[in-house]
Formats: C-alpha cells, sequence, structure tokens
C-alpha cells in the first residue's frame, strides 16, 4: 500500500492547478505566486541514538501561502517524505483551508525516516531538534503544526513543551491534536474520518440518491483516518464491506458488511498487526480492495494509490478521498470518463484541520469545547462546504475537484489581491 507510482507528487499539485487557471481567471502574477511556495525550510538533524550510533537525518518545513491567515499543516515522519512531496502536501493545505473556510494558510512538514528504526527516547531527541533547528518560523500567528502521518499527540506534546521551553512561556496553540491535558480539543482524532464519512453520506444522497445504510464501502487504509472512517460510516449504517492497513487486507462475504462491531476489528488490528486477520473473511490485497464492486470506495492511505495503470479496474461509483492526493491527474480523467465521481481530497479530508482550527481557537482564548459542541460545528461547516461545492460545480459544469479548486484558488487569489501582493 505503502508504494508510491512514479508519478511526482508537486507535479501532480501542478497540474491541478492549471487545470483551473483558465476558469478562475486570477490574474498571471497570482497564479506565479501559488505555483511556488513562499518558503522552503531544509534542515540536518544529527542524533546519537541510545544504539550509540550517531545519524543524520533530513528535515522539512514547506509554507506555501498565507495570505487569508497563518501556515498550518501536518507533520509526518515516513522513509519517503521528500521535498516534493512537501511542497504538494503544503499547497493542498492552502486549498483545503480556503475550501472549508477558514483563516489558515497552507504548510506542511516531514522528516525522512523510519519512526519504526527508533526507540521512544530518540524520537523524542529528534522531535524536539526539528523544533530547535525551525523555531523562528513557527508559533501561533506563523506557523501551526499538527499530527500527520506517523505522528501523533504525543509528538505535538514534546513539540509544544521545546517551543514554551525555547520562547520562556507556555504556548499551547502553536500545534494542534495535542493531547487533552495540555489544551487539545475533543474530537480532534476522529475528526478527519468523520468529515470524510459526512462528505460520503452527502455524496451518496446527491449522486446516487441512495441513504448511507443502503451502500457498500471498502476503506483502504487503517490509521488514523481510516480507522475513524469506517467507525463512524458504521456508526451511520454504512455496510462496510472491505478495510485494509499495509499488510493487506479483509473482505467481509456477502455484501453484508462485517458482522463484528468496529472496536472488535480495532482490537483485532491492534493485536494482530493487521485488520485482515479477521475470522471469517476473505484475506485481500490492497489493489484488489482498490478494484472491488463496491458503491463507495475511499482511499485513505497515502498519495497515488489510483493511478492511470488501474484507475480503469476500479468499479466503485464513487470515490471519496481521504488521503491526501490518492488519485493522479492521468486517473482523474480515467474515472471520469468512466462516470465515476470523485469527491476530492481538499474537501474530504478537510474535517482534521477544521477542528484543528477549533482547538487553535480554543488556545487562543484559554476555552474548552464539549465534544457535542465540537461534533456540531464539523457537521455544519462541512455540510456547508459540500454544498458549496456542489453548487459551484452544477452551476459552472465542472467536476467536484476542479469546482472544489476554483473556490479555493479564488479565494486565496482575491486575499492576495486585497493584501497588496505583488
Amino acid at each position: 500500500m505503502e508504494e508510491v507510482s512514479d508519478e511526482d507528487p508537486y507535479d501532480n499539485a501542478l497540474a491541478q492547478l492549471a487545470s483551473v487557471a483558465e476558469i478562475v481567471q486570477v490574474e498571471p502574477e497570482y497564479l506565479e505566486i501559488l505555483k511556488h511556495p513562499r518558503r522552503e525550510i531544509v534542515v540536518y538533524l544529527s542524533l546519537k541514538r541510545l544504539s550509540g550510533e550517531t545519524v543524520t537525518y533530513m528535515g522539512y518545513r514547506v509554507q506555501h501561502n498565507n495570505a487569508r491567515g497563518p501556515y498550518k499543516g501536518g507533520l509526518r515522519y515516513h522513509p519517503d517524505a521528500r521535498l516534493n512531496e512537501v511542497r504538494a502536501l503544503a499547497m493542498w493545505m492552502t486549498w483545503k483551508t480556503a475550501v472549508i473556510d477558514i483563516p489558515y494558510g497552507g504548510a506542511k512538514g516531514g522528516i525522512t525516516m523510519n519512526p519504526s528504526d527508533l526507540v521512544t527516547d530518540d524520537l523524542e531527541r529528534l522531535t524536539r531538534k526539528y523544533v530547535d533547528a525551525i523555531e523562528r518560523n513557527i508559533g501561533p500567528e506563523i506557523d501551526i503544526m499538527a499530527p500527520d502521518v506517523n505522528t501523533n499527540p504525543q509528538t505535538m506534546a514534546w513539540i509544544m513543551n521545546e517551543y514554551s521551553k525555547l520562547t520562556t512561556h507556555q504556548v499551547p496553540a502553536v500545534v494542534t491534536g495535542k493531547p487533552l491535558e495540555l489544551g487539545g480539543s475533543e474530537g480532534r482524532i476522529a475528526a478527519t474520518g468523520r468529515g470524510v464519512s459526512i462528505c460520503a453520506r452527502q455524496a451518496v444522497q446527491t449522486f446516487l440518491h441512495k441513504d448511507i445504510k443502503d451502500v457498500t464501502v471498502a476503506v483502504q487504509g487503517f490509521g488514523n483516518v481510516g480507522s475513524h472512517t469506517v467507525s463512524t460510516l458504521m456508526e451511520m449504517g454504512a455496510k462496510v464491506v472491505a478495510v485494509s492497513d499495509v499488510t493487506g487486507g479483509a473482505l467481509a462475504r456477502g455484501g453484508r458488511g462485517f458482522e463484528i462491531p468496529f472496536d472488535a476489528i480495532s482490537e483485532i488490528a491492534q493485536r494482530d498487526g493487521s485488520v485482515s486477520r479477521i475470522p471469517g473473511v476473505e484475506q485481500i490485497s490492497n489493489e484488489e480492495l482498490l478494484e472491488l464492486e463496491v458503491d463507495v470506495l475511499i482511499p485513505a492511505a497515502l498519495e497515488n494509490q489510483i493511478t492511470e495503470k488501474n484507475a480503469g479496474s476500479v468499479r466503485a461509483k464513487l470515490v471519496v478521498e481521504a488521503a491526501n492526493g490518492p488519485t493522479t491527474p492521468h486517473a482523474d480523467k480515467i474515472l471520469t470518463r468512466n462516470g465515476i465521481t470523485i469527491v476530492p481530497d481538499i474537501l474530504a479530508n478537510s474535517g482534521g484541520v477544521l477542528v484543528s482550527y477549533f482547538e487553535w481557537v480554543q488556545n487562543l482564548n484559554r476555552d474548552h469545547w464539549t465534544e457535542e459542541a465540537i461534533n456540531a460545528r464539523l457537521e455544519f461547516k462541512m455540510t456547508k462546504a459540500f454544498n458549496d461545492v456542489l453548487r459551484y460545480s452544477v452551476t459552472s459544469d465542472l467536476d467536484m475537484r476542479k469546482a472544489a479548486l476554483a473556490i479555493a484558488v479564488q479565494k486565496v487569489a482575491s486575499a492576495m489581491r486585497l493584501g497588496g501582493w505583488h
């Protein structure tokens, strides 16, 4: 599942921007600015591991655009993390925050490493070294980090603590996705998956004219986003018939969905190391999951999962993108030609940054909202954003991806224009 195609994510992001350039009629100077990040930070982090070995890791922070507010974006630890990937993710975050209409710009960070190779103490010291190296370029009014692939609330706690030490006072708003005890928000961990599920529900009603309880769903990826997507969809009554993780997948027979509750699936995945160990299922590969005949396919792994090579074999009626950039531009055209509707990543997975925004606001106000309040605001904002993109799609005769991008680019360009960017 973690293999990516030869297609470069940044090239894909630029191709997406180019696809709406004529539609939005933005001045050439602003389009030229939007093609490039405003700032790229590359750092070398030398760490003496507990094993005695000294290793140097490469870290990145890319800040794409802050016309609408401070930079915002996750931090990932992955052996394939590279500059062009982080550039693409930063650009997509700019669009995402604009589509969901929150006052942020886009950023992303990464360290090229395999976290399973390091013990917890090594991870903590490496994280703190990363903060030390970029401290002047982050902050609650500059750039706010959040968890991403292979990072979590504990990682954010280390970042917050290190940044607070460097600035000599407690600064909870420098990161989101923190533990509740340190100013984290209720509902943050499940927020991305919950937002994906809300978009899936709306898309099923709009494009398939069905209730979510009457459709079959396959979810590729069982990390934080994928697992909470599965959990929320099962709460909604959807027939989740297939799930997968990095080691493989599980297909429920008969199209009725898994017969065991989500908590049992999660327990098996943690205990046995894979969802493919669910009893009474057919074991399938990640590639096979993408080609299942289901109503809704949700790629929730890494980018470039649906490519020119396999897009013709996708048989789902709807693709709801929980991952960032899971469908390449070439695959986009094939899916659209085959009558498959795509709910794009910058809309579908924006629930995470939305609740991150809620957390940031709570931190700035030294406030704490209930989970019910968080979920109600999430429901309202996600539904509104979906309907806004749908309306633009219909009135402008565009697919959902181009409609979402057009809305985002127009908002960002307008902010640049009003702010006097040149």
